[in-house]
């Protein structure tokens, strides 16, 4: 059945590509953004970046990928599946582990360097220590996944405040009758 509303050319272009306008220039800018820097970063050493590229993905694929897949199903099971809302938290759950732990892998990856105290010349290069960075960054995941704990109990609250609410007024009921 046709629509009573006049088709525009914006939402024939959704109906055709999916999405807005919007998304298809936020894609073709971020492309280009990608070849610039693409481009930009072959300048220098183009066996090495290209050589880096490859190592990179082959370490994603074999070994981290499986990794965090087999991480990932562990906290789903221990997430289970249990009845009414503790169903509900086990599905949904998960991403409460998934986001700060994410999160902590990204600043590991990044820091890992000084993380792990593999950079000698950081002092001699910036005037700055290079201690600390280990506990700055367990304090960091910790306040992450503390964080989503507080988050998931909050939720966790909120969506049982009505069976809480009317297993109250039954007790309060049984009461009235006795």
């Amino acid at each position: 059945m046709r629509s009573p509303l006049p088709d525009t050319a914006g939402m024939a272009f959704r109906r055709r590509y999916g999405a807005s306008p919007l998304h298809l220039l936020l894609v073709l800018a971020s492309f280009a953004l990608a070849v610039y820097a693409g481009l930009r970063l072959l300048k220098g050493d183009t066996l090495g970046v290209a050589l880096w590229f490859v190592g990179a993905a082959l370490l994603h694929d074999l070994v981290l990928l499986p990794l965090y897949s087999v991480t990932d199903r562990a906290v789903q099971a221990a997430f289970g599946s249990a009845p009414d809302v503790a169903h509900h938290v086990g599905r949904v759950g998960v991403n409460y582990v998934r986001v700060p732990a994410f999160v902590a892998g990204v600043l590991l990856l990044v820091w890992w360097p000084l993380i792990l105290r593999r950079v000698d010349h950081f002092t001699a290069a910036t005037g700055l220590p290079a201690d600390g960075f280990l506990a700055r960054w367990l304090l960091i995941t910790a306040g992450l996944f503390a964080g989503s704990a507080a988050v998931l109990l909050a939720r966790t609250w909120q969506r049982t405040r009505p069976a809480r609410r009317a297993a109250r007024a039954q007790a309060r009921a049984r009461r009235a009758t006795k």
